[in-house]
């Protein structure tokens, strides 16, 4: 089993940025949460289909693709509704990334959980990086790469785990502020930890 580096932050945070780079600079392999939540309500899935089958075809496109917005108005003012969405695609979500994280061929795996804290899932990685910004980075960031208001942003960071709920959980940090630019020399550290972590496991687990 790979060793698991789980990475986490709030929306514009750059934690996807951050996983590109261990990528494109050590080969890590990368599983993401949020391309696996797409992928399991893809045509035919049974994801997608328990949903047709509990809203009614009207939540599907002309193309039979999943039409998230009329979704997320369906369950936006409907609690029980979100909560039978996340007990139908979390299990076939977190399945998913265990299978990906099996398949890993990496000196380890980076597990990318935008809502790791939220969700409760640390215990899906041996180790958790948070990739940390000040708020006003975040909603800097969101609104120019999203095209959206500032109130949509703070309701979002809103509704996601605070800053101090996810540094409480970190076992590594990245400062990612916009005035930081040696995010490379701060990759190039933690891979070198984790590459001695990832050999300590394994030693351990052949005793």
């Amino acid at each position: 089993m790979s060793y698991v580096v789980a990475i986490t932050g709030g929306i514009g945070s750059g934690k996807t940025t951050v996983a590109d780079r261990f990528q494109a600079l050590y080969s890590i392999n990368i599983v993401d949460a949020d391309i696996i939540a797409r992928e399991v309500v893809n045509p035919g899935t049974k994801g997608l289909i328990q949903i047709e089958q509990h809203f009614g075809p009207q939540i599907l496109l002309d193309d039979g693709h999943l039409d998230r917005a009329k979704l997320r108005e369906c369950i936006f003012s409907e609690p029980s509704e979100k909560q039978w969405l996340n007990n139908l695609l979390h299990p076939l979500i977190r399945s998913e990334m265990q299978r990906q994280i099996a398949l890993s061929t990496s000196e380890y795996t980076l597990l990318v959980v935008p809502l790791l804290v939220e969700n409760k899932l640390q215990y899906l990685a041996n180790r958790v990086l948070v990739v940390d910004v000040l708020e006003q980075t975040q909603i800097n960031r969101t609104v120019n790469r999203d095209k959206v208001n500032h109130q949509q942003v703070k309701a979002i960071l809103a509704s996601q785990a605070s800053r101090e709920e996810r540094l409480a959980a970190a076992d590594d940090i990245i400062n990612n502020d916009q005035q930081n630019n040696d995010l490379d020399m701060k990759i190039s550290l933690l891979h070198e930890k984790y590459l001695l972590l990832s050999l300590a496991s394994i030693n351990k687990e052949n005793e």
